[in-house]
């Protein structure tokens, strides 16, 4: 160590730059012309079967919107990872060198999952986070840009690499996961970007998860509050309690139910255990609770209201579940944003996620809005 010790730079943790060069106003697969502006695209016609109403129909984009009338972006605050995944048949013992059968490295994180599926169901979506300046942080800006994100907002760091995870599959269906950081976890600015929180305000929905620091989430979440954005929190992430102060400046907390169990110290098997550990996150100031259980659907609970359950639409075929929670909160955001009720909100990403378990990986398995429309017209 000590030969590195005069080689100490004023500060490796600042920002070298921003990828505002990537999504420039011309180079958006999905929104040309203007990062804010809604394509002019009708998908309406794409729907078959006009005889059979379809509630979503509104969900498709209308060319009749004028340019200067954009809807308000989604804006996913959070982490990017990359996966490396290496297939094999059991762990190593210690000292052990071992041969995998398979390996290789996908794009993933829950706030770039997040973010890519925000953007292949064609809303205007913008990514918020840090990547280092290294071959991962490459191949996650790449994942960005094929999903139509916007990257205005994301940056590049010198003094951390970019997050990522070795996920270990055995051959008998268990996996064991290390997670590096990098740079969802360090390097961040005390206080963010004054460009990063005007667009956190001019948001129509923020999403946040937890594989950042708790204290980016509450700056993001009180700026978004303060000018009345509403802010969802996916509770998948790092293992430790929320923070009451994050908690006050949320307004829908979306955990599944192991996640629901840790943060309540609650049994989340039954309907009504379920209940009751919501209950105690209303005591915690959180209105709605978005409860996530897999194969058993999901439920939405409204303080004062009653709830409303979603069964899962079936796949055909279950390939993988990866990525399918991040799918199905990002999908409830863009529907939740444009208007769309409680229980279609539910419907809407109820079909993205049946529509990702049928795929491998996360960002390659994020359905785009015309296959989802057209799953919605078949339930």
């Amino acid at each position: 160590m000590g030969a590195f010790s005069t080689l100490s730079p004023p500060n490796p943790c600042l920002p070298r730059h921003h990828h505002h060069h990537h999504n420039n106003n011309n180079n958006n697969p999905r929104f040309p012309n203007q990062p804010t502006k809604t394509p002019s695209v009708n998908f309406a016609p794409h729907l078959s079967t006009p005889s059979k109403p379809n509630p979503f129909s509104c969900l498709a984009l209308e060319s009749s919107s004028p340019p200067n009338h954009a809807p308000p972006p989604l804006v996913v605050v959070g982490s990017a990872n990359a996966d490396i995944y290496v297939e094999i048949d059991r762990l190593p013992k210690e000292g052990e060198t071992i041969s995998a059968k398979n390996g290789q490295t996908l794009a993933g994180g829950k706030g770039a999952n997040q973010a890519v599926c925000g953007g292949k169901l064609a809303y205007p979506t913008y990514f918020l986070g840090q990547v280092g300046e290294d071959a991962h942080g490459k191949l996650i800006t790449a994942a960005l840009e094929g999903g139509g994100v916007f990257l205005n907002h994301l940056n590049s760091v010198a003094g951390a690499p970019t997050g990522h995870a070795v996920v270990m599959l055995q051959s008998d269906g268990q996996n064991s996961i290390i997670i590096v950081g990098g740079a969802n976890m360090s390097c961040w600015p005390e206080n963010l970007r004054r460009e990063d929180l005007e667009v956190v305000k001019s948001a129509g929905i923020v999403l946040l998860q937890r594989e950042i620091p708790d204290s980016v989430n509450i700056q993001v979440a009180k700026a978004a509050r303060s000018a009345s954005v509403p802010v969802i929190l996916d509770a998948g992430g790092v293992d430790a309690p929320i923070p009451p102060e994050l908690l006050n400046f949320i307004d829908i907390l979306s955990p599944n139910e192991t996640e629901l169990a840790r943060l309540t110290n609650m049994p989340t098997e039954t309907f009504e255990q379920i209940s009751q550990a919501v209950g105690k996150c209303h005591e915690l100031g959180v209105k709605q609770v978005l409860v996530k259980l897999g194969a058993k659907g999901s439920i939405l609970f409204t303080k004062g209201e009653e709830p409303i359950r979603q069964s899962i639409i079936s796949a055909p075929k279950v390939i993988d579940t990866t990525g399918a929670g991040d799918t199905f909160t990002a999908a409830f955001a863009v529907a939740l944003v444009e208007g769309k009720s409680k229980s279609e909100c539910l419907k809407f990403a109820a079909a993205a996620a049946s529509l990702c378990v049928q795929v491998k990986g996360a960002i390659p398995s994020m359905p785009d809005r015309i296959s989802v429309l057209n799953l919605l017209q078949t339930v």
